[in-house]
């Protein structure tokens, strides 16, 4: 399993706006490109937010980087030209527990 995680720190005046774009349009569109088997979206004080994407595997992440996330960066950017800085992190899962 293979973790996409994107970190944003949103200026004020910006988040609610950007949480509902997120919860009703860019996640569901992320995860219509058939690259991940699921979504998280969560949020912390302060205006810092982080969506995670599971991916099967290394390739389908590949696959989404190379064939999707330069046009859903650009309607993200589209929606949001300043106010959000996005950090992006690719986590390998090594172990997983489950109880």
């Amino acid at each position: 399993m293979v973790s996409y995680e994107v970190t944003a720190t949103v200026r004020p005046d910006l988040k609610s706006r950007y949480a509902a774009y997120m919860r009703t349009h860019h996640i569901a569109d992320v995860l219509a490109t058939g690259c991940f088997t699921g979504a998280e979206f969560g949020a912390l004080e302060g205006g810092r937010y982080r969506a995670r994407y599971l991916a099967p595997d290394a390739a389908a992440l590949d696959r989404y980087l190379a064939e999707h996330a330069g046009r859903l960066r650009a309607d993200f950017g589209g929606h949001f030209p300043d106010g959000i800085a996005l950090e992006r992190a690719v986590w390998h899962t090594v172990e997983t527990w489950t109880r």
